[in-house]
């Protein structure tokens, strides 16, 4: 660990002994001011959501490119091993180190056991490496949180690792911008019986909760993990995928409740549809026969 001595000198100005001070020690108040810094970085970074289905795992994220000139080569969702992938929220040269440091971590467990990793112990060194980093002089804690699925004996796990080292199972989770309202959409939506196909449309859906924009194939990634392995859906497949999401109206009203106030009336909310007959506003018994057809 750093000490004073190790950086105060006359040519050391003050702001840089004030960070590094700050980051290896405990403020008054009990808090390690660079990891809520860190996990400012990652509530600000593109949502990801993760999914464990009766049959295997989802990892979902939004990819938007600043420019269509970018070569679509670099991705978020990686494979670690041939069962385990990685997506993340954050900073993305953080999380390249990270991939870089658990696919070690999993090849030379495989050269000492012949197997591959289990999915927990994997998470649980990749967090001491996360833990050390808010600990450690000259470095800083990683700008990341990461959900990491994998398959193993005949099991689908899902964990997130975040900047501080902590780690967690989840069911299903979402993390990244508008994560709050992605929870609570997968608190509404999630069952433990919920098969790998209708986990991929979930995650498609709890995506959008934080989505800006127009969702299409190009700018988000998906990959699943189930008993053949980690593999990452191409472009074609995730395409099917969206154009199975059904459009309809009790899919607007779901998703109209999630930011509504008070009881949903037929009479404090207005339908319009839109298809080959032309433009129309639903009459109130309309509405009220969608909203008795919705289960609750």
């Amino acid at each position: 660990m750093c000490t004073i001595e190790a950086v105060t000198g006359p040519n050391v100005p003050c702001h840089y002994i004030n960070h590094v001070l700050f980051k290896l020690f405990f403020s008054p108040s009990g808090k390690l001011v660079q990891i809520e810094y860190a996990l400012a970085a990652v509530e600000a970074g593109a949502p990801s959501v993760g999914i464990k289905a009766s049959n295997g795992i989802v990892l979902a994220t939004e990819k938007k490119q600043k420019t269509i000139l970018f070569e679509d080569c670099i991705h978020k969702v990686e494979p670690i091993t041939d069962y385990i992938g990685m997506v993340y929220s954050g900073m993305g040269p953080d999380y390249r180190l990270l991939v870089k440091k658990a696919r070690k971590i999993a090849q030379q467990y495989k050269l000492v056991y012949q197997e591959n990793i289990p999915t927990q112990q994997l998470v649980q060194r990749v967090a001491a490496i996360m833990q050390e980093y808010t600990q450690s002089g000259g470095v800083r804690p990683f700008g990341v949180s990461l959900l990491i699925c994998g398959w193993d004996n005949k099991r689908p796990y899902l964990y997130q690792c975040d900047p501080s080292g902590a780690y967690f199972a989840w069911k299903a989770t979402a993390m990244g911008r508008n994560y709050v309202n992605g929870k609570t959409f997968l608190e509404k939506r999630y069952s433990e019986d919920l098969e790998l196909d209708d986990a991929v449309h979930t995650a498609i859906l709890t995506l959008k909760e934080g989505f800006e924009g127009q969702m299409t194939a190009e700018n988000i990634e998906i990959g699943i993990a189930d008993e053949n392995g980690f593999r990452r859906l191409d472009v074609a497949t995730v395409r099917d995928h969206l154009s199975n999401i059904p459009q309809s109206v009790h899919t607007a009203i779901l998703t109209l409740k999630e930011g509504f106030e008070g009881q949903m009336t037929a009479e404090n909310i207005e339908i319009g549809i839109a298809d080959e007959n032309g433009f129309r506003r639903l009459d109130v018994a309309t509405v009220r026969d969608h909203l008795s057809n919705i289960p609750q």
